[in-house]
């Protein structure tokens, strides 16, 4: 198993596919994170025995973070017709015809956090495992599905409150509201994953498939808001409220170093204060 890529890719048997985040410190988004997922994911599509695939990570406190705003203009720009990469990304995981899991231990936020709700099952540890969208404390808008599906998870005041409010919710408080499927004990999560993982892969694919297509009709966001939104969360990195919150946001990141990605709500509050 290869480690020159920020996502790693394993095949413990031919029914499950496991998806390792891998950026370490911090594990943000590069645009190498993006291209190769997406190359995974459509690869994985056409596989005829993959029916559960796996999302973890193992880099400690992060599970898929925020992205790096830099790569941003790194992403492949899209072909006429063809939706934004990120953006075509979470909408076939959605559509996937086979389950997504995510076993959840870290820091998930902005993109990271965005990727995860594009998952049909989402298995949390409450002691490890915090939740954000922090783009508006930013001056940006989320790009890459946040206000499209936390809405249909949570209701309108919830999502509202996380979107606006930039802050990071810890995993019971998730649970509670309909942000993840489940949160359990840490000691717990491995063996209730795995449990989950070899159950589904037990059944009828054919019959996964069709349950899950049955119930995303009734639960998707169209494609149309979600391509609207990636635009949208683009031309926000272009305006005012970004810029001026971003100097102040790069001093204090310099100042205080890793910790920024551990305290992310509490450093944008204070460069707010800043402006």
């Amino acid at each position: 198993m290869s480690t020159s890529s920020t996502v790693i890719l394993d095949r413990p048997n031919p029914k499950v596919a496991t998806i390792t985040f891998h950026n370490p410190p911090a594990n943000v988004v590069a645009a190498e994170t993006a291209v190769r997922l997406h190359e995974i994911v459509r690869d994985l599509e056409n596989d005829s025995d993959v029916q559960v695939v796996v999302f973890t990570s193992d880099v400690p406190n992060f599970f898929l973070n925020h992205f790096d705003l830099a790569a941003v203009k790194e992403l492949p720009a899209p072909q006429t017709d063809e939706p934004p990469i990120w953006t075509d990304l979470v909408m076939r995981l959605s559509k996937a015809p086979f389950i997504t899991v995510a076993s959840i231990r870290g820091r998930t936020r902005g993109g990271g956090n965005e990727l995860a709700l594009a998952l049909d099952l989402r298995y949390a540890s409450l002691e490890n495992a915090y939740f954000g969208q922090p783009e508006v404390g930013a001056g940006l808008l989320p790009g890459g599905g946040g206000t499209e599906r936390l809405p249909r998870l949570l209701g309108r005041d919830r999502a509202l409150e996380a979107i606006l409010g930039s802050g990071d919710y810890d995993a019971a408080q998730a649970e509670r509201w309909g942000w993840v499927t489940r949160a359990l004990p840490d000691a717990e999560l491995d063996a209730f994953v795995d449990a989950m993982v070899a159950r589904l892969a037990s059944f009828d694919k054919n019959s996964l498939a069709a349950a899950k297509a049955a119930v995303n009709r009734a639960t998707l966001p169209p494609d149309a808001d979600l391509i609207t939104a990636f635009f949208e969360f683009a031309n926000s990195l272009t305006l005012p409220g970004f810029q001026a919150r971003a100097a102040a946001t790069q001093a204090i990141a310099a100042e205080v170093g890793l910790d920024f990605e551990y305290r992310m709500g509490e450093y944008i509050a204070r460069a707010n204060e800043q402006v």
